[in-house]
């Protein structure tokens, strides 16, 4: 019995639906921007061959709507066999090329290439996700006839229809809404709150009174979060600073407030920008309001080398505004980074706009992908005229940045998408694993922006038009992190970009979104032309942060 009940779900499968979702399956093999495990493979696999699937399923619906001719019973059957036989041909031999592509990819990130990529494996994953979502859509297609069916005895034919399609995506949206959303996401929300408020056993409380979240800080330790903790309690100190450089030394303020800290935007950011005060913060040489990313994490590699490239004459400003990661704080709390980002920016810049002008620091604006955005976001152009920042060092900035979308669609014709040159290079330059934003030829203006993206960073590459249209980052030349056996596929493309947001940190470092201090070096250096750096000391700084990492791998 369940032998028939088998066959008989087989036999009741599209065709079409078969062979665009077995043509949807092949070509989510090939490489994208990320290297793949067989796991994610598999999860990309099953979700590309049922949207293809389903669009050939509406295709068919379309094909029969409009009373076209189709195959009698007889013919279909032959029809099904072929199909199905070479569908199943077809997607074993583009499974055994997985590992090719993949290779095309890891070979450029210096990995080590893969003999195999799992392809028995990858297919189990595949069908086994692909009948679940099938499942779904029966399920879905089901409750709509079922309707249309009930309310056709009351209602016109095509009423009913609309009836029916109405009821069953809201009863989707509403599971989905519900349990995934809803109810996932509270929870998540309180278990990485209650993560937050943990205290480390390894972060020691500062000892130093000038320290943020010492028993002379206006801000608790507690209050801080375990990312703010985590931030105040590392970096370099004055020794270690002047151990590599054999040069004076300060050490470097480090000022952070978490969601805990007070119960506003407003107020939290009063309260950094009194915690600032109180540790000398506008005595420096330069101070970085900086925005974080959505768990509160600040990249260590950023604040760093720019704590070394100024011997610790450095003060940097930051408040927490989510305990969720980036792109799940962009989906459910979108305007919160952005509303913590200009509540900081607006009581750090209004102080310091009070201050002489030859007595105040250099200020600079930074942050790490959605912390970019949020960071750009911080203020208006207009109300800096008059008293501009003197700069922003953005990193990994996601795609729906405003400011990075219009320097890169008004780019000088002849630069690539993935690294353009805008206008006269005056105020916004762009730089990557390989090319710095220094432009000899090209002389600064008074504010100096610079954009690090890595061209295999999906968070800044991913584009909503990739369904339809292709990337004008895949045209050539690519970036020298990019396969050129990518190629772009409607719908799949953008299967295979989500997938690549999804685990856009598994990258090595240097690739993806995981920015390397070495690259932050000569960015930082742009920006903010810290004294006394010639070319050689330069190199060795990189080297030094290049070792400590492979320490710590």
């Amino acid at each position: 019995m369940n032998f028939q009940f088998l066959r008989n779900s087989l036999r009741s499968l599209s065709i079409t639906g078969i062979l665009i979702g077995t043509l949807f399956f092949c070509v989510s093999l090939t490489p994208s921007l990320l290297p793949r495990t067989y796991v994610m493979q598999g999860a990309l696999c099953g979700f590309a061959f049922s949207t293809g699937y389903m669009i050939g399923v509406f295709l068919h619906w379309v094909w029969a709507y409009l009373q076209l001719p189709e195959p009698n019973r007889h013919q279909a059957r032959g029809i099904r066999f072929l199909i199905s036989f070479a569908s199943l041909v077809t997607a074993i031999f583009f499974l055994w090329q997985a590992a090719e592509w993949q290779n095309s990819i890891r070979i450029l990130m210096q990995l080590h290439p893969v003999d195999s990529a799992h392809p028995t494996k990858t297919g189990l994953i595949a069908a086994a996700i692909s009948i679940v979502l099938i499942a779904a859509g029966r399920l879905f297609q089901f409750i709509l006839r079922f309707t249309s069916q009930r309310s056709g005895r009351f209602l016109p034919r095509r009423v009913a229809n609309v009836v029916g399609i109405a009821v069953a995506v809201s009863l989707s949206w509403m599971v989905v809404n519900g349990i995934i959303f809803d109810i996932g996401l509270r929870a998540l929300d309180s278990s990485l709150k209650q993560f937050d408020s943990m205290m480390e056993p390894d972060v020691a409380r500062p000892t130093d009174a000038s320290k943020t979240g010492s028993s002379a800080s206006l801000v608790s330790w507690e209050g801080l979060g375990r990312r703010g903790r985590e931030y105040v309690a590392t970096g370099p100190s004055k020794a270690e600073i002047e151990a590599f450089t054999t040069k004076p030394a300060m050490e470097p303020i480090r000022v952070y407030t978490g969601l805990n800290s007070a119960e506003t935007p407003q107020d939290r950011a009063k309260l950094a920008l009194e915690e600032l005060k109180r540790q000398g913060g506008f005595e420096r040489s330069m101070l970085a309001i900086i925005v974080p990313t959505g768990t509160g994490w600040i990249d260590p590699e950023a604040v760093d080398t720019l704590e070394y490239l100024h011997h610790g004459d450095t003060a940097s400003i930051a408040v927490q505004y989510s305990y969720l990661s980036s792109w799940l704080a962009l989906l459910t709390e979108p305007d919160y980074g952005i509303e913590t980002g200009r509540a900081l920016f607006q009581e750090v810049y209004g102080y310091w706009t009070t201050l002489p002008k030859d007595q105040r620091p250099k200020l600079y604006l930074h942050g790490l992908s959605l912390g970019s955005l949020n960071s750009q976001k911080s203020s208006d152009l207009y109300d800096v005229l008059a008293d501009p920042f003197d700069g922003a060092l953005w990193s990994g900035p996601p795609f729906s940045s405003t400011t990075w979308r219009m320097a890169t669609n008004g780019r000088e014709p002849g630069s690539p998408a993935w690294l353009p040159r805008f206008r006269d290079s005056s105020v916004i330059r762009f730089a990557n694993q390989t090319t710095t934003a220094e432009m000899p030829d090209k002389p600064w203006g008074p504010m100096r922006i610079v954009y690090l993206q890595y061209a295999s960073d999906p968070i800044t590459f991913f584009e909503p038009s990739a369904l339809y249209r292709r990337p004008a980052w895949m045209d050539t030349p690519r970036g020298p992190d990019v396969s050129l056996s990518l190629r772009w596929f409607p719908v799949v493309t953008l299967l295979q970009l989500g997938l690549d947001v999804a685990s856009a940190t598994t990258a090595p470092m240097g690739y993806g979104h995981v920015y390397a201090p070495e690259h932050y070096i000569d960015a930082w250096i742009q920006v903010t032309q810290p004294e006394g750096w010639n070319a050689e000391e330069t190199e060795r700084l990189k080297g030094f942060f290049i070792q400590r990492r492979s320490l710590t791998e």
